[in-house]
Parts: C-alpha cells; sequence; structure tokens
C-alpha cells in the first residue's frame, strides 16, 4: 500500500484537505489526533506529562491544559525536547499499529512535524500543503486566538516553508479557500490510485 505523508505548517489547512481525502474513502491516519489520544486523561502519557511539567499543567478536572503546556513548550526548547521525548514514540508505535490492517490502494499520514520529527522514513511519498506565511498567520489567529507573536514562535519552531517546498513529491496551494482545493485533491487522488495500481 502506498504511504503518503500529508504535512505543512500551521495554519495551512492539512484537515481540510484530509478530510477530502477521507471523503473519497481513502483511510487518513492522523498524528495530531492520536497525540490528542494519548493525553487523554487516565493515559500513561498524561501522567508522565504531569511528573515532568508539574500539575500546573493539569485543569482542575485533571485534563490536560493544552494552552498552558504550549506556552511552556513554544517558550522553552529544552521544555519542548522533552514533551516530544515522551510523545513521539508513542505516537510513532500507533501509526504503525493503524497502519498494519489498512488494506486500501493507498492511505494519508498526516504528520504535521514530518521533517522536525524525522518520520519520513514512515511513508513513501510527502504531499505538502502550502500557503503564504501571511495567510497562516491570519487563519490561526481567527482559528485559535492567539497572540501574532505566539503564532510567529510556532511558525519559527517549525521547517520553514520553502524547505517543505523542497522536500515534497507533491504540493498543494491552499493560499485560497475555493474550489480548487479539491480539485487538486481530485488530481492527486488519481495520481495515487495509478502511482499504487504500477506497485502492485
Amino acid at each position: 500500500m502506498l504511504k503518503v505523508g500529508l504535512t505543512g505548517g500551521i495554519g495551512c489547512g492539512k484537515s481540510t484537505v484530509a478530510e477530502i481525502f477521507a471523503d473519497l474513502n481513502i483511510p487518513v491516519l492522523d498524528a495530531d489526533q492520536i497525540a490528542h489520544s494519548l493525553v487523554e486523561k487516565g493515559q500513561p502519557a498524561l501522567a508522565r506529562i504531569q511528573q515532568e511539567f508539574g500539575t500546573s499543567v493539569l485543569n482542575p478536572d485533571g485534563s490536560l491544559n493544552r494552552r498552558h503546556l504550549r506556552e511552556i513548550v513554544f517558550s522553552d526548547l529544552k521544555q519542548k525536547q522533552k514533551l516530544e521525548s515522551i510523545l513521539h514514540p508513542l505516537i510513532y508505535k500507533t501509526l504503525q499499529a493503524e497502519l498494519e490492517p489498512l488494506v486500501a490502494p493507498y492511505c494519508i499520514i498526516s504528520i504535521p512535524l514530518l521533517f522536525e520529527t524525522d518520520m519520513i522514513h514512515l511513508v513513501d511519498r510527502i504531499l505538502v500543503i502550502d500557503c503564504p506565511v501571511e495567510t497562516q498567520i491570519e487563519r490561526v489567529k481567527i482559528r485559535d486566538n492567539l497572540t501574532i507573536e505566539r503564532i510567529q514562535s510556532i511558525i519559527d519552531n517549525q521547517v520553514s516553508r520553502a524547505y517543505r517546498i523542497a522536500k515534497a513529491d507533491d504540493l498543494i496551494d491552499n493560499s485560497t479557500t475555493d474550489y480548487r482545493l479539491a480539485e487538486q485533491v481530485k488530481k492527486l487522488h488519481n495520481l495515487y490510485l495509478s502511482l499504487s495500481a504500477c506497485r502492485d
């Protein structure tokens, strides 16, 4: 099965593209969703995060205070690396387990930090969703209600737009929010089906 790694900077529209692939009945594995489930109440990863970062990263009900944790890790590289050392091996292990039973011509593995976490070896092909940095900032500001400084620090913690584009096998331009996005996905869907048929 052809494994396509879907990636892009924050606010580039990865989730929207993943949804279009899912509507085409293509399996989509999502590293972000896996990360979210790993830190639910009662999960071992949450206990480790509490151990490493203290009870201030928990809400009164014992759930993870994501906003506070994000403030910590994006202000201090060492803290960010500490969190990644807890979560990334678990995300990778879960992705592998979810891949095994899949039967499809190809699948999409959405990994926002595909390059940063060195998970390129997990995929056969890299699809990058791209838009200008100004568009990223505008979208994230509306979606997450973060300050421009905080959004910029998140962008600065990711590989550059130029790096992602240089490493892409396929590129979707998501500068606008019109019907062209679905058209681009449909073209790639047909390409991946034909590439998958060649591998059989």
